[in-house]
């Protein structure tokens, strides 16, 4: 049984509410890449069941594909309490994402917070 949720813009938002820490791997079925990551997603989301490993189909999604701006696939987008921390094109080893996904939980989300908020500002005034 797959432990992935497929996203479609019926569910996203709500998906991503709903969770505090969403993976989102943005695919499409001719992508050569995307075949070879989906075992070691498949695989990632099965020794890590306390996060949702949510799939794009970016042919079947292309306003959630447009939205978030991908322009190449497999891209991994890492989702914490409704702020995008991590976003990614290319298949990772299963190496490399076992480790950003322990990057990711280990993230503090105030600090991460703050630091947008900062950045943020710092984009206000230059506008004004």
């Amino acid at each position: 049984m797959s432990s992935t949720v497929e996203l479609t813009k019926e569910n996203f938002d709500q998906t991503v509410t709903d969770n505090e820490f969403v993976l989102i791997d943005f695919w499409a079925d001719w992508c050569g890449p995307c075949k070879q990551f989906a075992p070691v997603y498949e695989k990632a989301a099965g020794e890590n069941p306390d996060l949702v490993f949510g799939k794009v189909d970016t042919e079947a999604q292309p306003e959630l594909a447009a939205a978030f701006g991908i322009q190449s696939i497999p891209t991994l987008m890492i989702v914490r309490d409704q702020v995008a921390v991590f976003a990614q094109p290319g298949a990772l080893p299963e190496a490399a994402l076992t480790d950003v996904i322990g990057q990711a939980r280990n993230l503090d989300m105030d600090e991460v917070r703050k630091a947008i908020a900062e950045q943020q500002a710092q984009e206000g005034q230059q506008a004004g």
